[in-house]
């Protein structure tokens, strides 16, 4: 099993089932000394000032090639990073980013869908704040 840091739509388990994967472990968490970015997708960029938050989830192998393997995500490439939990225990995770280069376009639709599954998993409402800002 490997433990993924999922912090775009992905953070909802209901919709990595519907795409055939079966995550566990499910816990909150941030990466500091990176921020948000949302363009037709999201992805991560370094930056030293910032955190982003989202959701460990622990995956079969299997599962996360079958997820990345998918069209709308295949240029995202594993990025291995350090998470905080709630609890400050500090895990080793992998994080699938778009290579910046990549990152065009504005989809708010996207956004407007990140804040509601931002919402869902329990993320700090400032941080959902900060994504509201992508929807307009």
């Amino acid at each position: 099993m490997k433990s993924i840091f999922f912090y775009g739509l992905f953070m909802d388990e209901v919709l990595l089932k519907k795409n055939g994967v079966n995550p566990s472990n499910s816990t909150q968490a941030r990466i500091d000394g990176y921020g948000l970015r949302i363009g037709k997708r999201a992805t991560l960029v370094e930056s030293e000032a910032e955190s982003v938050y989202g959701v460990i989830m622990s995956l079969s192998t299997e599962g996360v090639n079958n997820l990345y393997s998918a069209d709308s995500v295949s240029d995202y490439i594993p990025e291995d990073l350090i998470a905080i939990t709630p609890d400050n225990e500090t895990l080793p995770v992998i994080s699938y980013n778009l290579p910046l280069v990549k990152l065009t376009g504005q989809n708010k639709e996207y956004a407007k869908s990140l804040c509601l599954v931002a919402k869902k998993v329990g993320l700090p409402s400032e941080y959902v704040k900060e994504i509201e800002k992508w929807t307009v």
